[in-house]
C-alpha cells in the first residue's frame, strides 16, 4: 500500500510540472537501508522524440548540507539491454546510492542533476533548459 501511495504521489507531482519541461522528474525522499539509499525518480518524456538515454547524478546531503553520498547512473537507456523512453511515456527509476559508512536514517535530502540526454537520432538535449526536477513531499 505504501509503495502504491508513493508512486501515486510521485506521478501527481510529475504531471504538475510536466507542462513546464521536456523531461519532468519527480524525486521521492530517499529510503535508507544500512549502507544504501534508494531514491525513486519518476520521469515523464514530454519531448516529441524518444529519449534514447539519459544520465543523472544524485547527491545525498545531511541536515547540515554536507554531502554523505553520491552516484551517477544511466536512468534511461544507456546500453543495449535497457530501452529508451518513448515520447509521452513515463517511467520510475530506483536510484541506488552506496556508501562505505552508515547513512543517517533521517533528515537526508537529495539533489539530482542530469548531465546528458540523448534523443532519437543522436540529438543532444539541453539539460539546463529541458529538464525540470522537483522534490516530492515526505
Amino acid at each position: 500500500m505504501m509503495n502504491y501511495l508513493l508512486r501515486a504521489l510521485a506521478c501527481l507531482a510529475l504531471f504538475c510540472v510536466a507542462a513546464q519541461a521536456q523531461l519532468a522528474v519527480a524525486v521521492s525522499p530517499p529510503k535508507v537501508i544500512g549502507q544504501k539509499a534508494v531514491v525513486p525518480l519518476a520521469m515523464k518524456n514530454n519531448f516529441s522524440d524518444k529519449i534514447e538515454s539519459a544520465r543523472a547524478a544524485v547527491f545525498l546531503l545531511d541536515e547540515q548540507g554536507k554531502m554523505v553520498g553520491q552516484a551517477t547512473h544511466w536512468v534511461i537507456g544507456g546500453n543495449q539491454d535497457r530501452p529508451g523512453l518513448a515520447a509521452g511515456a513515463t517511467n520510475v527509476f530506483y536510484f541506488v546510492v552506496n556508501n562505505a559508512t552508515h547513512l543517517p536514517m533521517t533528515n537526508l535530502t537529495t539533489k539530482v542533476t542530469f548531465n546528458r540526454i540523448v534523443l532519437e537520432g543522436s540529438k543532444l538535449a539541453d539539460v539546463n533548459k529541458d529538464v525540470s526536477v522537483i522534490q516530492t513531499a515526505k
